[in-house]
């Protein structure tokens, strides 16, 4: 792993599949994981938000196929 940035009492490393860890220091060195992580590199701009999706307009016609009658 490679180390990216010193950030407080936490490390950012980058590892070789491109994913990035998060190491607290203080008792036992503890990884950070879940939500705690992800805000701390969408902080310091290693990653990007997801796309949200756009909600679907409610004025919008579901979209049926044309029958034809013989």
């Amino acid at each position: 792993m490679q180390k990216i940035k010193q950030v407080g009492d936490k490390t950012i490393y980058q590892k070789r599949s491109g994913r990035y860890a998060v190491l607290a220091k203080g008792k036992g060195k503890q990884w950070v994981h879940g939500e705690d992580k992800v805000a701390l590199l969408l902080a310091e701009g290693l990653i990007k938000p997801p796309p949200t999706k756009a909600a679907p307009a409610a004025d919008a016609e579901p979209a049926t196929g044309e029958e034809t009658a013989d």
